[in-house]
């Protein structure tokens, strides 16, 4: 056991020729929180899908709790790290139960009582409680983004991935939603976080991974990426979030 929950040892992916990542290293720690952040196309959704195994890398390594992934079933994989993307992707057809049920009962082999139980107060603590039975369709884009959450976490997974989980959202649906991640994060959970939210970033982050081009070009504490980036891409990029420094004249 190498002590970390998460190792990534100089992994390359490229599409057609053209690198996407080019030797990213990380080592997360139980309870960590990591966020990742830059410009679009720099490598951060590939980053995710390579460690979920949606994505094979070109070289390098991914361990899990010290055990190399390329050598795991997909499906025990994804069991232990789970993911949620920006479109949802919730069975249109059941309701909000079935959709949080189908996981834990059908690849857990968890009792439908036991499953619904713990449903029942995970949607309660992201202010659901009353959609049990709803449909997606009945559901605003932050409900349905809670509820795949919800979803990821009653599969108990040891890593969790979110990939730009509020990109789709109305600005007002943002804050209930990150709302949720802080909470996780307050519980310890460990997570591997792909985001434009640069103070949501702030606020929930151990540590803030700043990609460019498929290189990590700068990491930090989120005091010290924020408010004291070292390199001119960094201090460039967040640049363009400070939208409230401009004045009309």
């Amino acid at each position: 056991m190498s002590g970390y929950v998460l190792e990534i040892k100089n992994l390359k992916k490229s599409f057609d020729g053209n690198g996407v990542l080019d030797g990213i290293d990380l080592a997360m720690g139980d309870g960590e929180v990591v966020v990742v952040v830059g410009p679009s196309g720099c490598g951060k959704s590939t980053l995710l899908r390579c460690v979920n195994g949606l994505e094979t890398p070109d070289s390098g390594e991914i361990l899990l709790d010290g055990a190399p992934i390329s050598g795991m079933d997909m499906v025990q994989v994804r069991r232990q790290i789970g993911m949620v993307f920006q479109s949802y992707d919730l069975f249109p057809h059941m309701d909000v139960l079935g959709n949080l049920s189908l996981g834990p009962v059908k690849a857990l082999k968890r009792s439908n009582d036991e499953v619904k139980a713990e449903a029942v107060q995970a949607l309660a603590r992201v202010g659901l409680a009353d959609k049990l039975h709803a449909l997606p369709r009945q559901l605003s884009g932050g409900q349905k983004q809670r509820v795949a959450l919800v979803r990821a976490m009653l599969m108990h997974p040891r890593l969790l991935l979110l990939d730009e989980i509020t990109a789709a959202l109305d600005p007002e649906m943002v804050r209930e939603v990150l709302n949720v991640v802080l909470d996780l994060a307050r519980d310890g959970r460990t997570m591997l976080i792909v985001t434009h939210e640069m103070r949501f970033a702030e606020a929930v982050a151990d540590r803030v991974l700043f990609l460019e081009g498929g290189k990590v070009v700068e990491e930090g504490r989120p005091a010290d990426f924020f408010h004291h980036p070292q390199t001119p891409r960094a201090r460039a990029f967040l640049d363009t979030f400070e939208f409230d420094t401009v004045k009309k004249a």
